[in-house]
């Protein structure tokens, strides 16, 4: 969980504040929900008029394919 809290941390662009028209700065993240889609929040407080705001991050589910999944190692033949 960490590191997806890491990855989205590093492509989140900081929202503009509506009244200063500065750059927010970012304060915390925070999950959210984890099943079933993972989602973070992201809140940012502008330094100036310390209005605050949220960005939501969804994660898509990965499919594993058919070939990926475990497989018992021997196999049993039938006489």
């Amino acid at each position: 969980m960490v590191d997806r809290l890491r990855r989205a941390a590093e492509q989140l662009e900081a929202p503009t504040c509506p009244d200063c028209h500065i750059e927010m700065r970012w304060f915390r993240s925070e999950l959210l929900a984890d099943e079933p889609v993972p989602i973070i929040a992201h809140l940012f407080v502008c330094p100036h008029c310390k209005r605050t705001a949220q960005t939501d991050t969804l994660f898509q589910g990965t499919q594993r394919s058919p070939d990926k999944l475990s497989a018992p190692r021997f196999m049993a033949y039938a006489a």
